[in-house]
């Protein structure tokens, strides 16, 4: 069999379903081979970029291993984005990408590029096959790499005649799966036993909690702590679980900020979270200081970057948290009545005008509980931080970590796709729109009942409202002319409606752009001049140059 072929059957018996990417003349190998493999669909995005985001969604939102594909040259170097994306969110999925002919490999061939040290730095491994006996071996040997330990990206450029080479016909290897990282018994009695000396203390969750909510939750309920969430980890806590504090880090809430800056809590306890930019408030000092501070993730490179770590708990975040917990049961501390914790004070304000709160508020009022919504890069972001509620598990993806524009969109049809029956809405902006917009094609291609919601302010807006706070003027070209992107979806036969005032946003106009097969656009032409809320980021922003 070809060696390309060899890879998919391999990958199909990975559980591999589906394939993101743009078929092209350095990949036409794998596509063509994919005829013939009915169990695996090739999603044929329009731009590379965006498949990159389709498959890290999909990625996480299966837990299993994605599978994206660009071709030599210009489609590779669209992927190195989405790559460092999946690297960020520890999300294994494989990059394949096409190369030119080994015997024209620095000869300046059509679309030549040596892509395998560009993704180097963005994955996990990084290699390119130049013998068709070792594709599938390496192939192998990547999804090892990327599902194993801190799972991750990787990367595999494939010359175009390797693909085609035939290679003896072989057992197709079984495909790899993680072993969890246990945490040491000693260490978590060690912990266990620190924590209970303290007379109260906070739990802060991040992005790593993602699969074991009910562990941290028993646990806060065990130790009667608050938890706080950062912004990425949005959506894994509901609002109403009694000891909710609220999200801290970048648009976060004040209740949260006041346990960190004022609370007496003696001990913290973070839980899955790099402690970065965003998750910690532009590194907040308060955040440690004069705290026990206990720290458990998989990934060993997390601990003591910025903060002091008196003990690091390396492990799985489900195997630490169910140890941690019969630790405590061990040394007699169960669960009792809760005390409600003090949540974020509500802030009213005019209800009835036309500004970005209210119309995320009204539509999430309309939107099923169970609704994903995945959000953008944009100012609109800090709304939804903010102010939208939690109503159901894992209910938000915030690409705020890696911050790339436009990858909200794909991610709602990788999430879409790895979870039929939940629905979905993708909350943007007209700049992000701009840059991956025409994926709402992709979507209607594979009848795909996705919401894509666009806030238009006919500006950058984050860019607009970063340079007023800081520089107390914006250069003209942040503005852009309006253009009515309702009108651009029904071009494309995509049913849309245009919202200019807050009585516009009805419960019949949402249920009826829902109720398709296929994707529907709620465009909301709107100049929300109000700074948005995005706490010690604006006082961050404000400090420069003064």
């Amino acid at each position: 069999m070809k060696a390309a072929r060899a890879v998919l059957e391999f990958l199909k018996g990975a559980g591999v379903k589906h394939i993101f990417g743009i078929p092209a003349g350095s990949v036409n190998a794998i596509f063509d081979e994919l005829t013939e493999i009915p169990e695996i669909t090739p999603i044929v995005t329009k731009h590379e970029g965006a498949a990159s985001y389709m498959a890290a969604a999909y990625a996480k939102y299966t837990n299993q291993l994605s599978v994206c594909v660009g071709c030599s040259g210009p489609g590779g170097t669209n992927l190195v984005t989405g790559a460092a994306n999946a690297m960020r969110e520890h999300l294994p999925v494989l990059f394949l990408t096409g190369a030119v002919p080994v015997n024209t490999i620095g000869l300046n061939a059509s679309q030549e590029l040596d892509a395998e040290p560009i993704f180097r730095p963005v994955t996990k491994y990084s290699t390119r096959v130049d013998q068709s006996k070792d594709l599938l071996k390496e192939i192998v040997k990547a999804v090892e790499i990327a599902v194993s330990g801190v799972p991750g990206p990787v990367h595999i450029a494939m010359p175009i005649d390797i693909q085609h080479e035939e290679v003896e016909l072989q057992t197709i290897p079984v495909p790899p799966k993680r072993k969890p990282i246990v945490p040491k018994l000693e260490i978590i009695k060690e912990a266990a036993a620190q924590l209970v000396k303290r007379k109260n203390g906070y739990i802060l969750a991040g992005q790593g909690v993602r699969n074991s909510v009910d562990q941290l939750l028993e646990l806060a309920e065990i130790l009667q702590w608050p938890v706080m969430v950062t912004p990425q980890a949005k959506g894994y806590v509901r609002e109403n679980h009694p000891l909710f504090a609220g999200v801290f880090g970048f648009a976060g809430h004040e209740s949260a900020s006041q346990l960190i800056n004022e609370g007496d809590g003696q001990a913290l306890l973070i839980v899955g979270s790099s402690l970065g930019e965003t998750a910690t408030n532009n590194y907040n000092g308060n955040i440690t200081k004069n705290r026990f501070t206990v720290q458990m993730d998989f990934d060993e490179t997390v601990f003591n970057r910025k903060y002091k770590i008196d003990i690091p708990v390396l492990g799985d975040i489900n195997l630490s948290l169910a140890f941690l917990i019969e630790e405590l049961r061990e040394l007699g501390i169960h669960k009792s009545s809760m005390e409600i914790v003090k949540k974020n004070k509500e802030i009213t304000g005019d209800k009835n005008e036309y500004n970005t709160k209210n119309v995320l508020l009204n539509l999430q009022k309309f939107m099923p509980a169970s609704t994903r919504y995945t959000v953008d890069i944009g100012e609109f972001m800090s709304y939804v931080i903010q102010y939208m509620k939690v109503l159901d598990s894992d209910s938000y993806n915030i690409n705020v970590h890696f911050g790339a524009m436009g990858s909200g969109i794909g991610s709602a049809i990788g999430s879409k796709l790895a979870e039929p029956e939940r629905p979905v809405v993708c909350i943007t902006g007209d700049g992000c729109f701009f840059m991956h917009g025409m994926e709402i094609l992709t979507a209607k291609e594979y009848n795909l009942p996705i919401l894509f919601v666009v806030m238009n302010n006919a500006r950058l807006g984050m860019v607009y409202h970063g340079h007023a706070l800081q520089f107390q003027r914006t250069h003209p070209s942040f503005e852009q002319e309006g253009i009515n992107i309702a009108a651009m979806a029904a071009a494309m036969n995509i049913p849309s409606y245009r919202v200019n005032e807050l009585a516009d946003l009805k419960e019949d106009v949402i249920q009826s752009l829902m109720e398709g097969n296929g994707p529907a656009v709620l465009e909301i032409a709107l100049v929300d001049n109000n700074i948005p809320p995005m706490g010690d980021r604006v006082k961050f922003l404000s400090s420069f140059g003064k």
